[in-house]
């Protein structure tokens, strides 16, 4: 059985404009990549319940790569995002909005290739890599 991980993160900027950074492709592109000798060089996205999405990711020198694939299960715009991964592990994405920062807590099925800890790190490095992004953007 998958162990729960969770990762998290405050981003000093209003929710609305992390909410479009989070889910909008032309951004995604953008922070999708937990370090910088890695890429996003595609992402698709049908935020709706039902709705697909796809963001390529892979290493810059082409060595490897995958697409990070599911199904939104639900979607409640500036609040919650549920999603099913194409190899069936569960996430959830909340946002809250807490004056002038948001705050964003992921919740996802850990996978059985990788250690926990290696899992937790890349999840946390991407959503460091989107507040960093978010906050210049």
């Amino acid at each position: 059985m998958a162990e729960k991980i969770a990762v998290e993160v405050i981003i000093n900027d209003s929710i609305e404009k992390v909410w479009d950074a989070f889910t909008k492709p032309e951004h995604i592109i953008k922070w999708a990549f937990a370090s910088d000798d890695w890429h996003a060089p595609r992402a698709e996205n049908d935020l709706r319940a039902g709705g697909k999405f796809n963001t390529r990711m892979e290493s810059k020198d082409g060595s490897e790569g995958f697409d990070f694939a599911g199904t939104y299960d639900e979607v409640v715009p500036r609040q919650r995002i549920a999603y099913t991964m194409d190899d069936g592990r569960i996430a959830t994405v909340v946002f809250e909005e807490m004056g002038n920062s948001t705050y964003i807590k992921t919740i996802f099925d850990s996978e059985s290739e990788n250690p926990i800890e290696m899992q937790k790190e890349g999840w946390q490095g991407i959503l460091d890599n989107f507040k960093k992004y978010v906050e210049v953007l």
